[in-house]
């Protein structure tokens, strides 16, 4: 193992046997990496044998399995527990590293967390090799707090790709000088609730913007499709964090705009649940006997029409806005 593996690669996985080969393959081919440990959490079906099917015998994949699934914050929980690399890096099981990208990251030690760019492919094109990305300008930025929530902030009309979407590496040892963990009771903003906590006690947050993640868009992730608990307990950890005597000033103002914002999509979650088991009638009357929350309820179904109004004439036109990346980026001219 070279002298340079420092990177501890984390991949929580739940029925990914189609997907988990990849990504273990394009963690392990890196030299910086000195352990992946995967977590197969609960699956039903072969995700273990998968990921132990792209072992390339170096003796870094360690695989740790769960007889239950307990959630994304749980098993990358338990994968840290399990590692002892200095810098941290999450991996979904439907993603990729592009080749060298920990070489071109992880440069100086300005920082306690440090992310790239990430492009963004369709489920169908993820089998046809790796994209080519362009050269982009490296251009280093920190991101503070309050930046950092307006920047997970979903916008109607803009292309899916919030901050919060950014995969940094983290170093274990300001995780454990703050004793900060993923959340086990989140399934949905788990990394942005530890990146927020993270920022609130001081990490250092260095964003680059050369790509070296590929994230796999598939139908069925997208955000609308999330539980109504989940949201519900997203906005109660902003509260949490609103409450500590550190959240101020402008920080503050947006973390009240992100509880704001979520407890929206919460509203609007719970309306269609409630339409779905008991008619548009119960739910109607339900949503007009809370007048706090009919903003929501309405302008979140005006939205969701549009939205598909649009998803439907791109289909139509046969375009197509992938591959895209998260952050804009300046191509270095050769």
């Amino acid at each position: 193992m070279p002298s340079t593996a420092m990177v501890c690669v984390v991949i929580a996985a739940k029925d990914a046997a189609a997907t988990i080969g990849r990504a273990v393959g394009s963690a392990l081919r890196d030299a910086r990496v000195s352990e992946v440990v995967v977590v197969d959490d609960g699956s039903a079906d072969r995700t273990a044998e998968a990921a132990l099917g792209a072992d390339d015998g170096s003796g870094r994949l360690l695989i740790l399995r769960l007889d239950a699934n307990r959630g994304p914050s749980f098993a990358r929980n338990h994968a840290i527990a399990h590692s002892r690399a200095p810098l941290i890096a999450v991996l979904d099981a439907d993603d990729f590293f592009l080749e060298d990208r920990f070489d071109r990251l992880l440069e100086g030690d300005d920082w306690d967390f440090v992310a790239d760019n990430i492009v963004f492919i369709d489920a169908a094109a993820a089998g046809q090799g790796e994209p080519a990305v362009p050269d982009f300008a490296a251009e280093p930025r920190f991101l503070d707090l309050a930046a950092f929530v307006e920047g997970n902030i979903s916008r109607r009309g803009a292309a899916r790709g919030e901050i919060g979407f950014l995969k940094p590496v983290m170093r274990r040892a300001f995780l454990d000088a703050h004793r900060l963990r993923y959340d086990e009771k989140l399934r949905l903003g788990e990394d942005y609730d530890l990146y927020a906590r993270a920022l609130l006690e001081g990490a250092r947050y260095k964003v680059v913007h050369g790509c070296g993640y590929g994230a796999v868009v598939r139908a069925e992730s997208l955000s609308g499709r999330h539980r109504t608990a989940d949201l519900k307990r997203l906005y109660e950890a902003d509260r949490a964090i609103l409450a500590l005597p550190a959240a101020l000033g402008e920080a503050k103002t947006a973390l009240r705009r992100h509880e704001r914002h979520m407890r929206a999509r919460h509203e609007l979650r719970h309306f269609l649940d409630l339409k779905a088991e008991r008619g548009l009638l119960r739910a109607g009357l339900r949503a007009l006997a809370r007048p706090s929350a009919l903003p929501a309820i309405v302008g979140g179904v005006a939205a969701d029409k549009l939205d598909a109004l649009r998803a439907g004439i791109g289909r139509a036109d046969g375009e197509t806005a992938l591959p895209r990346y998260l952050l804009a980026a300046r191509t270095i001219q050769k």
